[in-house]
């Protein structure tokens, strides 16, 4: 009977550990969640097949132990040490923002294939062509700009300068 007891122990108290280390360090559903659930119930299992009475009262020990167990993690901001707590509080700039509009003239930097770099008025920005796969240093002229995108084509001698 002691070594019963011992056992449905040590089972709930693997199940407890492993399945706070699956909810606190480990993304996902892993090993550890699987063996943590695997455990509590054999745990559980085990203790019924002992007698009703003790299997009663391992699942509600259980279910406190685990509830206090996480509870107690909380708020004793012992993971604050492995959590990401970085805020993120940079914003992405528009290339209207930048000053760059249709009919503006650059150059590419990079191959546009069929997206890569481009320069306008001293500001590298990233561009798209039209459909056509550009080499570096390109002329280009601003076709339109759309949100983020700026979209160019190939400046031709008769393209006309705004």
């Amino acid at each position: 009977m002691l070594l019963d007891i011992a056992i449905i122990v040590f089972l709930i108290i693997a199940a407890i550990i492993l399945i706070l280390v699956e909810i606190f360090l480990l993304p996902g559903i892993t090993m550890a969640g699987v063996g943590g659930f695997l455990f509590a119930a054999g745990g559980i299992i085990f203790a019924y097949t002992v007698s009703t009475t003790i299997g009663n009262v391992t699942f509600i020990a259980a279910l406190v132990g685990f509830a206090a167990a996480f509870f107690f993690l909380l708020r004793n901001r012992s993971f604050s040490k492995v959590a990401l707590n970085t805020n993120v509080d940079s914003h992405v700039t528009s290339v209207i923002d930048l000053g760059v509009k249709e009919g503006d003239e650059g150059v590419t930097t990079s191959r546009l294939a069929p997206i890569g770099k481009a320069i306008f008025h001293n500001v590298q920005v990233e561009a798209k062509s039209e459909g056509e796969f550009m080499d570096e240093n390109v002329p280009v002229v601003v076709v339109r700009v759309e949100g983020y995108n700026v979209i160019v084509r190939p400046k031709t001698d008769n393209t006309i300068n705004n």
